[in-house]
């Protein structure tokens, strides 16, 4: 089962440490996105409790303003039965103060509801944010726990993989994988919820000298794009989260997974239209085994839509007996089969996920005739399981 070569153990031991260091960096990525939610989260609350405020003052105003308006009201009645005895002058003074008592009560309830709205909107976007910080912890808390695992629990891991002959590269695969993760998420944070963070923060400086110079409703269109801004940087890191590990894995299975996945992947790339099919009854398996299914699916669909220019991509699951078919399937530019590059690392990724699962890997290809990728998966046993 395992090759019988000498394992050496200072090597492992280097290669343990580096997977524990760039765990721990990547849970410091995690936990910044946490930290930059939670102020954002605190700016809103602040922000939330002046339009609170406004709001009691407007209606306070809104109460004054009706009890004068009657006032102008009854005045305005006297006026007209004694219209006779009245002057030029006090019959234009009574119209003139009634229309303006109903002129500035019409404008503070239509302030008051703007601040209403704007009240809604946040409560809605700290309800969310706030999620989105529950489910940073979550994971900051999950990678606590492996950390602690591998340092308490594995302290005699070296003497357990010398004993059960694992391969010798097997640190060294996880260590590339999860540099090239953290480098994938390190791009993504720069170029997406940072660059929105920054121009939200630059914007927002912008927001007073543009009510002094341009006016309220300059200010307000000002307000209304920051708004607009802070919900694309919250989707952003709420995609980000996401991509780490989908929720639903664990509690929905691979099939209603990989439906949302793939909603969500065709929502990002406009004139591509995704079809998913599954074949018989989806069963329940190992949730090593679901997590490496979704992550070949991932990467052949990311593959299609990076190079293949496809209008069309359609993922087929088959449920067998004693195994699963995959088909990921694309209408794109295809490729020339003899000239691909063995040592790609998306390609080698895959092949090295459907050896671990013991399936075996097919690819098609021509140059403008599209892409088809097969993967045939085994149900595992009792007493297999995925490392």
């Amino acid at each position: 089962m395992f090759p019988n070569d000498k394992i050496d153990i200072a090597s492992l031991d280097v290669i343990f440490n580096r997977m524990l260091e760039t765990i721990t960096n990547s849970k410091d990525d995690i936990f910044i996105i946490s930290e930059q939610s939670r102020r954002s989260f605190e700016d809103m609350r602040n922000e939330l409790e002046i339009v609170r405020k406004e709001i009691s003052i407007l209606i306070d105003e809104s109460d004054s303003l009706e009890k004068l308006l009657q006032l102008s009201r009854q005045r305005l009645v006297i006026v007209s039965k004694t219209f006779s005895e009245q002057t030029e002058e006090q019959v234009r003074v009574a119209y003139e103060n009634t229309t303006k008592v109903q002129l500035d009560l019409s404008l503070c309830r239509e302030r008051e509801g703007q601040l209403r709205n704007k009240r809604d909107d946040l409560e809605r976007r700290m309800k969310a944010l706030y999620d989105t910080i529950k489910r940073a912890d979550h994971i900051v808390n999950q990678v606590n726990i492996v950390i602690n695992y591998l340092t308490s629990d594995l302290k005699n891991v070296s003497a357990a993989l010398e004993q059960a002959k694992v391969k010798q590269d097997f640190g060294i695969r996880i260590i590339a994988a999860q540099e090239e993760e953290r480098k994938r998420l390190s791009r993504e944070i720069h170029d997406g919820p940072a660059q929105m963070m920054a121009n939200v923060l630059m914007r927002s400086n912008l927001i007073d000298r543009t009510y002094r110079e341009k006016g309220v409703d300059a200010a307000f269109q000002e307000i209304s794009d920051l708004k607009e801004n802070v919900r694309n940087a919250l989707h952003e890191v709420r995609r980000i989260i996401y991509d780490l590990r989908p929720m639903a894995l664990d509690d929905l299975g691979i099939v209603p997974t990989l439906k949302k996945y793939l909603s969500t992947v065709m929502e990002y790339n406009p004139g591509v239209d995704i079809q998913f099919v599954s074949y018989n009854n989806e069963q329940r398996i190992s949730s090593n085994y679901e997590v490496s299914i979704f992550r070949l699916v991932q990467e052949s669909v990311n593959n299609a839509l990076k190079h293949g220019e496809p209008r069309v991509i359609t993922v087929k699951i088959e449920w067998l007996r004693n195994q699963i078919n995959i088909v990921v399937k694309d209408d794109g530019n295809g490729f020339d089969m003899e000239n691909v590059r063995e040592d790609s690392f998306g390609l080698i990724g895959m092949r090295e996920r459907i050896d671990l699962l013991k399936g075996t890997i097919e690819i098609n290809s021509s140059v403008g005739n599209g892409t088809v990728v097969l993967f045939k998966i085994p149900y595992p046993t009792n007493d297999e399981e995925v490392l």
